[in-house]
């Protein structure tokens, strides 16, 4: 690929919530006496905004939805943050993408302080160029990412053809697509069946994400194989 900048999503693409936002979601739905709907249907949850999630769960209602997310973002703030993890090889492969010149960023549902909050606590924000998400709770437009991925694009004057994104869910593969950029489906993250089937690459490991961007010629010159494997270790 010739790319000049990539945007990356967040949770599971990036960094690994490590059970984090759904044990939270479900502490925070019982505590309010909503059943517990079992990890595998919050694990769906993983990628649009709360405000839109939540409402496919039987129990959450427009009444109670704001107290379920103020819950939950209590319980994220004081453990959850902490919890997660960087994906093995993930730091490495931005380092990479930065030391070739690349521009790097984030684009995430998430509200932007919040998504800011993370990335210092993981110490990525060095790593990054710019940060972009929703400017509340619930966004303005729906489950939709591509009005966060436009963004990225005019701020830093970004040109499509030479863009790509790279995310774990079918919602950064249409914000890419509705901005006219390539897309990167990995296969860490919380993918549901066959959605990233709608990408124009899937990877599996960081080491094809990094070959991929970068070509093995320019990953041998940047090191980034033994950095790699280091950080997976």
């Amino acid at each position: 690929m010739s790319v000049a900048s990539v945007l990356f999503d967040l949770d599971g693409t990036l960094v690994d919530p490590a059970g984090s936002i759904t044990s939270g979601i479900r502490h925070a739905l019982v505590a309010h006496g909503i059943p517990d709907p079992g990890e595998e249907n919050v694990e769906a949850l993983v990628g649009p905004p709360l405000q839109v999630g939540l409402r496919t769960l039987e129990g959450v209602t427009d009444e109670n939805i704001d107290s379920v997310i103020a819950a939950y973002r209590v319980r994220y703030a004081q453990v959850g943050m902490r919890q997660s993890t960087v994906y093995p090889g993930m730091r490495e492969v931005l380092d990479g993408l930065r030391a070739a010149g690349i521009h790097v960023a984030v684009t995430t549902a998430k509200p932007l302080p919040i998504a800011r909050e993370l990335i210092a606590v993981q110490g990525l924000d060095s790593s990054l160029d710019a940060i972009h998400g929703n400017s509340s709770e619930g966004g303005s437009h729906g489950s939709s990412k591509a009005h966060i991925v436009a963004a990225a694009l005019t701020q830093a004057k970004l040109d499509p053809a030479h863009c790509v994104v790279v995310g774990d869910r079918h919602y950064d593969l249409d914000a890419a697509r509705d901005n006219g950029v390539r897309s990167i489906g990995v296969h860490w993250g919380f993918a549901q069946g066959d959605e990233l089937d709608a990408a124009d690459f899937q990877v599996s490991t960081a080491a094809q994400l990094a070959h991929l961007l970068l070509g093995e010629q320019l990953a041998a010159e940047l090191n980034l194989e033994k950095q790699l494997q280091e950080g997976a270790q």
